[in-house]
């Protein structure tokens, strides 16, 4: 097989063909990860083979991964998040069963893991079993979208702190979701509103869901410029949506990208995703100051 990297539109992500993630040579996967860098979205074809040891251990050539905070926790110890609507038994859960009220949370735009001290570098998501229509994952550039902002708002945005809080993004859909031992055990953070990618130096904005207020600023002004950065990152023009088929896998800069989930027919057809998210190297503001309390 022969590795083959081709561009899917102007701005982010290309589709990786010719090879197998678990049979790489050292100067494939050195190419595989300076697209990632370049591109933040690889969509790698062919992988019907794929289990969640095979996944695991393709995800920690880039870093440790993280434990997951899941409906779903899979394989791999927590290593594996599943989100899928079938039981135990093979049986469609019913859509409003709360464990898909609380994962229909990933249909709205967001980044992983931003609501931890140390927020995700990438993920990788499987296909293992692919509805026949819907069921899309669409991604957004915050790259794209700091480079469509002026100079001023450049210098406005760059030194500015968001506060991330998995407690306010899941309250969207239904306070009563989480518990307050969760509260306890995921307290909002802290994080950059803007991001540089360490290996490029490209700028890209840090928003979503997750992000609940600006830090120093009134609340509803916050959450109205959190708003407006995060319509600019998901124009359409600064997006890609993967239409799965079964075998593809998906990895995914969280650093510079948002992404979401798109509906389908619950009811009739299943929809089996396995995740895996390769933790980050350090928190993303450097002055290291917990959030006030």
């Amino acid at each position: 097989m022969v590795l083959s990297i081709t561009p899917l539109n102007a701005v982010l992500g290309a589709e990786i063909s010719g090879i197998d993630i678990g049979d790489l040579s050292d100067a494939d996967f050195a190419a595989i990860e300076a697209a990632f860098e370049e591109r933040s979205v690889l969509v790698i074809r062919g992988q019907a083979e794929i289990d969640d040891a095979k996944q695991a251990a393709f995800s920690r050539r880039f870093g440790d991964l993280e434990t997951t905070i899941s409906a779903n926790p899979g394989g791999e110890g927590t290593h594996i998040a599943i989100f899928s609507n079938l039981d135990a038994d093979g049986a469609l859960i019913p859509p409003k069963d709360k464990r898909m009220i609380f994962n229909s949370g990933n249909q709205m735009w967001h980044t992983d893991s931003s609501y931890k001290p140390v927020p995700a570098k990438a993920s990788m998501l499987s296909g293992r079993v692919v509805p026949p229509e819907g069921g899309e994952t669409e991604f957004a550039s915050g790259r794209a979208a700091w480079n469509a902002l002026s100079p001023a708002e450049r210098a406005e945005y760059e030194p500015l702190v968001a506060v991330h809080d998995f407690l306010y993004s899941r309250g969207l859909i239904d306070k009563t979701l989480l518990t307050e031992k969760d509260r306890k055990e995921l307290p909002a953070v802290r994080q950059k509103l803007v991001r540089v990618n360490p290996v490029t130096g490209a700028r890209a904005i840090y928003a979503g869901a997750h992000a609940s207020h600006i830090e120093g600023w009134p609340v509803e002004e916050g959450r109205a410029l959190l708003r407006r950065l995060t319509d600019l990152v998901t124009r359409p023009e600064h997006c890609y949506t993967h239409k799965w088929e079964a075998g593809d896998l998906v990895m995914w800069d969280n650093r510079a990208v948002l992404h979401r989930g798109r509906p389908w027919d619950e009811s009739r057809y299943p929809r089996v995703m396995h995740r895996t998210t390769v933790a980050g190297t350090g928190p993303s503001v450097e002055d290291g100051k917990p959030l006030a309390a």
